[in-house]
């Protein structure tokens, strides 16, 4: 998509932050309006994250205006709202390809782009990493600036306190800019949001206790008031409490979306010392009505006509896995009043919005804060109950110590509901969930199930949940295999598997969803073929047989290779003294980029070409 001279007058002539810099501050508006403009086409039309950038505009462009970027660091947390950042530093005529292979990455990117600092995907990371590049700065005193831009939802986790805690305690020159539109994907929850939302309203007494201790209560005296007046200039100063206690001069909230007085505050926080928090107000999705009522729905979009008033609707077909997951929890919660479903902030991603609604007592979601939301649910199986962690598995790896040492040490029956395992696509190396057979399988008392179709995970869900012990299911995104599940439920023998396919020569061991590609390789190639169903414990019967049958045993996983399930058969042939020749299919040694899920299978030779292809090239 190209950006005319006649359509964009002030954009199109902006390749670099550097040209924008060189714009009189009045034209700024019509550059925001502009790329507000340009950013709805480009996402309308390549598919993407839009409402969070939508609702960034301004306060990307009044960076750019008054930081010297790249000298200047400007760290975006998670990045789903720096799409006008990509834009407006020299990306502009690649937004089509966002997200796509071999496209832009979807969340900033070092190797992308030197206006990128940190790479990100993950959310509550930029003040961390923000307080190192200032301390950076202050030793080389070359007159550095650092800005770490983060949202209200990502002011949720646990890693921005004790960054924050640390900053405050230096006394670091850096600015913290709080980008709050009260909603993350979903909706906020939690004391600090609520707090947040109190200063919004306009009331300028709040109190926090600490431990008993009134932190503060009611406006500072008029001296210090009118002292911190004069030192900001600008932007109206209102009590912070929890970020002053942290050590953080806080300024605003301020309009979000009026780039002049913006550029204004910048200008005048850029020389203040020590660490600065600038409050700015904005709506997602702004700008653009369907979105601002809508900014959940909006978040990320398929290809769409902007002229329309709602998204075109997905077609039909089978349910996702998610969807059976949400499906099996209300079912489960109607027989049992002791089940408690705990989400780190992803109730629409994990499907449990129906159960949230008709089970909101038993309903937990503790925002962006993985390794809570581990121990928590480890309290309620201490005291009886049974709890469900629903987590995606690229965020589970953010709670591992948690899950080893809070949960499985005292092997307590707790369920994780693993989404987004293998291969998610376009949101590419820092959501693929490639690692989570290989750090679950080495923790002791762990079960450990891979569903192949949607009815074997309603009935693993089922099989974990009776289990007095931590279980694990993981299954991948997206759409089922077209087998509807079972409304019965029913409890699956533990470590046991089946052969689905008599064969000669070969016999493939999938674990997993890859089991269909693997059916159309075994029949390919007329081999045996099995559903493991469970990486641990491993059915060693099965494993034996199928050994002592073929002349190669093949193992097909959709994660990595390293430390898999592959792993953990050669561990068990090697244990029994079996010399077999055993091929490990599954994920490289690598982070797997961005694409769509079959493009990128295709590409790993992971779908039943490319496993037939492989097979044949072990046995010639």
């Amino acid at each position: 998509m190209s950006t005319d001279k006649n359509s964009y007058p002030l954009l199109s002539g902006i390749s670099s932050p550097e040209a924008l810099r060189k714009l009189p501050q009045d034209q700024l508006p019509q550059v925001a309006d502009e790329l507000r403009r340009y950013l709805l086409e480009s996402v309308s039309q390549s598919s993407g994250h839009l409402a969070s950038g939508l609702g960034a505009v301004e306060l990307t462009v009044a960076l750019h205006y008054i930081y010297q970027t790249p000298f200047d660091r400007l760290i975006w947390d998670v990045g789903h709202q720096a799409y006008p950042h990509k834009i407006l530093t020299g990306r502009r005529d690649q937004m089509g390809s966002i997200r796509q292979k071999n496209g832009l990455h979807p969340f900033p990117w070092r190797e992308e782009s030197e206006y990128d600092v940190l790479s990100v995907g993950h959310s509550s990371t930029s003040i961390s990493a923000g307080l190192a590049m200032a301390i950076a700065a202050e030793r080389e005193g070359e007159g550095r600036k650092v800005v770490s831009v983060i949202g209200d939802g990502a002011m949720t986790a646990g890693m921005v306190f004790e960054a924050m805690n640390h900053a405050g305690d230096l006394g670091t020159d850096m600015v913290v800019v709080l980008n709050d539109n009260e909603m993350s994907i979903s909706e906020n929850v939690g004391a600090l949001n609520k707090h947040l939302a109190r200063l919004l309203s306009g009331s300028l007494y709040t109190s926090i206790r600490e431990g008993g201790k009134k932190v503060l209560s009611g406006l500072p005296p008029i001296k210090e008031l009118a002292k911190r007046a004069e030192e900001h200039l600008k932007g109206m100063v209102v009590p912070g409490t929890l970020f002053e206690e942290l050590g953080f001069n806080y300024i605003g909230p301020i309009d979000g979306h009026d780039v002049n007085a913006l550029v204004d505050c910048l200008r005048n926080m850029r020389n203040l010392k020590g660490p600065q928090l600038l409050h700015v107000m904005t709506k997602k999705g702004k700008g653009y009505e369907p979105a601002e009522k809508d900014p959940i729905g909006y978040h990320g979009v398929p290809k769409f006509d902007p002229a329309q008033t709602s998204l075109p609707k997905s077609k039909g077909g089978s349910p996702s896995f998610s969807q059976i997951f949400g499906d099996w929890l209300c079912d489960m919660a109607a027989r049992d009043p002791k089940l408690m479903a705990i989400t780190p902030a992803m109730r629409e991603g994990s499907g449990m919005v129906r159960f949230s609604q008709e089970y909101p007592k038993q309903y937990f979601d503790v925002a962006i804060a993985e390794q809570h939301a581990v121990t928590f649910a480890a309290g309620f199986a201490i005291e009886g109950y049974k709890p469900v962690v629903a987590i995606y598995s690229s965020f589970l790896q953010r709670a591992y110590d948690q899950l080893i040492h809070d949960v499985a040490l005292m092997k307590l029956p707790v369920l994780f509901a693993i989404d987004r395992a293998g291969i998610v696509g376009a949101d590419g190396p820092t959501h693929q969930g490639a690692f989570d057979l290989s750090f679950l399988r080495c923790i002791p008392n762990m079960v450990v199930m891979t569903p192949s179709d949607e009815d074997q995970c309603r009935q693993m869900l089922y099989t974990g949940y009776q289990w007095d012990g931590p279980a694990a299911v993981r299954y991948p995104r997206g759409s089922g295999t077209g087998i509807a599940p079972q409304a019965e439920m029913r409890a699956l023998p533990i470590g046991k598997g089946e052969q689905v396919r008599k064969g000669n020569k070969v016999a493939i061991l999938a674990f997993g969803t890859l089991l269909a590609e693997a059916r159309q390789a075994a029949e390919a190639l007329d081999a045996s073929l099995c559903d493991m169903r469970f990486v641990k414990p491993l059915d060693e019967d099965l494993i034996q047989d199928m050994a002592a049958q073929h002349e190669l045993l093949v193992t097909l996983e959709e994660n990595a290779v390293m430390g898999g399930a592959g792993s953990a058969v050669a561990e068990f042939l090697n244990s029994q003294g079996i010399n077999k020749p055993l091929l490990q299919l599954g994920l490289p040694d690598e982070f797997i980029k961005h694409g769509t899920q079959a493009e990128i299978l295709a590409e790993l030779r992971l779908d039943a070409a490319g496993i037939t292809g492989r097979i044949k090239a072990r046995l010639e």
